[in-house]
């Protein structure tokens, strides 16, 4: 026990607390613990290259990984989810393979049982007994969610907010989650979903994309993802942000990458750090602020090699990386594994707590998500612990609606899981030819998981599902 450790256990104030900080170290899982990996030296562990070839794609895969150490229970359970109710392929990186079931499990049994709780796992390799019985998909769930592709103006850009586009540039990452919330689009097709394709070529969508951009000189601020912006070429990325650079109008370019914490071994790779500290200084130049959101769902993900990605970013100088959480039953739900992440997040990684988005109503996602009350009862246990400026928002993001702190709701039908929502814009297909004229006094619904509802409101679900 470090000398902190042993502070903070002892001390009476912490006693009295709801939440007890206490600072962890940051420990960095011994991959050789799973046979697959026991001859892996630390040079090729951080090498991005092997962690992409070496990613768990099938059971095939997992089980060579894992060997003996998972009963066959798991793995039954595993393949009736991708057979049934999966929305997204198994692609798993070693770096977040080995987040899971870190330590402590000595015997098949125990590590099958802590293998079935981990967090990490509850996600990124979702079971059939992990989905809800009842309402795997609630009636009104849709695979975009979010109307993102309708609000496409050209391909790819999503033009939702009056100042904000989001531009994604390709389809696919170095992982993918099983509660995605663009499902329809990213990924390879799973037995349940026929993905979208985007069907323009790279150049031909970045094309479209900056020739919008400078037609449209009311948007300031560029949100560029995909997919994954860690899958697309350096150079090819870099090429992309100096011709964003290069409009005039832009003050705001964030990339979204999960791969800070799920392949953090691509942003230490010297063409990539180089390549950013060009790009970060154009952009300072210009007094853009560049920043990097990324995506972390529990303090396990959190460890050294993410720190130092984080902070390697941040010294060449990317002005912020900030993390966008979602919120889920299983994984991150509770007031103590929220702080905890985001301590772990702050204090080591220099990565700022931003958001935590209530898990989208794509299909087959009911398990994972919470009721508006629920988060609503989050936010205000997490208040008062981390810095005001690091203290994240629970997020709704309502569909035609937007992002909606969880306390912004119009009306609350609690019976029914209903809560009603406004806003105060116009997306892109509520202007010019389209316009909208109800679109700002209109009340915009948004569904809570049936399985949260009293026994009258499930009664109702059950004989009104459409």
């Amino acid at each position: 026990m470090t000398a902190i450790q042993e502070h903070s256990a002892t001390a009476d104030d912490q006693l009295a607390q709801p939440y007890g900080y206490r600072r962890r170290e940051l420990v960095e899982p011994d991959w050789r613990r799973f046979p697959a990996w026991r001859e892996v030296t630390e040079a090729q562990w951080r090498d991005a290259q092997w962690q992409r070839v070496h990613c768990v794609r099938n059971l095939k895969q997992l089980r060579a990984v894992l060997g003996d150490n998972v009963g066959e229970r798991f793995y039954e359970d595993l393949l009736a989810d991708q057979k049934q109710l999966a929305t997204m392929s198994m692609l798993l990186p070693p770096q977040m393979l080995n987040t899971m079931v870190p330590a402590g499990a000595d015997s098949p049994a125990e590590f099958t049982e802590a293998l079935y709780a981990d967090p990490i796992r509850r996600y990124m390799l979702p079971v059939r007994s992990d989905r809800d019985p009842v309402w795997p998909s609630h009636p009104h769930s849709t695979r975009d969610s979010l109307h993102e592709a309708e609000m496409w103006v050209v391909e790819g850009l999503t033009h939702r907010y009056p100042t904000k586009v989001l531009a994604e540039l390709l389809s696919t990452c170095p992982q993918y989650c099983g509660h995605c919330t663009r499902m329809d689009l990213v990924g390879n097709s799973t037995e349940q979903v026929d993905k979208h394709k985007l069907e323009l070529k790279p150049v031909d969508r970045q094309d479209a994309m900056i020739e919008y951009l400078r037609a449209n000189p009311g948007v300031r601020d560029v949100v560029v993802s995909g997919g994954d912006v860690a899958n697309v070429p350096w150079h090819q990325l870099e090429a992309f942000l100096m011709r964003l650079l290069g409009i005039e109008t832009i003050r705001d370019i964030r990339l979204a990458t999960k791969a800070l914490a799920g392949l953090p071994q691509h942003w230490l790779q010297p063409k990539v750090v180089e390549g950013l500290e060009r790009v970060s200084r154009t952009a300072r130049r210009r007094s853009v602020n560049l920043a990097i959101h990324t995506h972390v769902n529990h303090a396990q993900s959190v460890t050294p090699l993410v720190a130092e990605a984080a902070h390697a970013v941040l010294e060449v100088g990317v002005r912020d990386v900030r993390n966008q959480g979602v919120l889920m039953r299983g994984v991150n739900a509770t007031p103590n594994e929220l702080l905890d992440l985001c301590f772990a997040l702050q204090d080591d990684a220099g990565v700022l707590p931003y958001y935590f988005y209530m898990c989208d109503m794509i299909p087959n996602a009911e398990h994972w998500r919470v009721a508006v009350w629920e988060a609503q009862e989050l936010q205000h246990a997490i208040m008062g612990y981390l810095p005001g400026y690091a203290t994240p928002r629970i997020i709704c993001d309502v569909p035609y609606v937007g992002k909606r702190w969880v306390h912004q709701l119009a009306e609350y039908d609690r019976e029914h899981g209903i809560s009603y929502w406004t806003k105060n814009y116009r997306t892109s297909i509520e202007v010019g030819d389209e316009l909208d004229p109800e679109a700002l006094t209109r009340q915009y619904p948004y569904y809570d998981p049936i399985s949260t509802l009293p026994e009258r409101g499930r009664r109702w679900w059950a004989e009104h599902p459409a």
